[in-house]
């Protein structure tokens, strides 16, 4: 994912996500947790992050959710919630204006 500041990025992801740093160079860089990694290219265009997302699918989506809300990094609009697809799920937004959506797939869901 494009990013403004990457060690504002790193650090945004250590400090609120659980994530730790897997990968470091001058313009390219990732975070892991849990077999999961998100890299991230350094970028001077603001636009291009707040464009982008990515959806990470766990397991324990309150559980996480718990950990994220306090830290004031859940935007108005993204909290935790069923959706109508089957799946709860929240979002965050990093320091660069990318979206990460954390959703669980809801048990015994079906399709109406």
């Amino acid at each position: 994912m494009p990013a403004l500041d990457l060690e504002a990025t790193l650090a945004f992801y250590e400090a609120n996500l659980g994530f730790r740093r897997h990968i470091e160079s001058e313009d390219y860089a990732g975070v892991e947790r849990d077999g999961i990694q998100i890299h991230f290219r350094l970028c001077a265009d603001p636009s291009l992050p707040k464009g982008s997302s990515c959806r990470i699918n766990v397991s324990g989506v309150d559980h996480f959710y718990a950990r994220c809300e306090p830290a004031g990094v859940v935007p108005p609009g993204g909290g935790l919630e069923a959706k109508p697809w089957g799946f709860r799920e929240f979002s965050v937004v990093d320091p660069s204006g990318n979206q990460v959506v954390f959703a669980e797939e809801i048990a015994g869901w079906v399709e109406e």
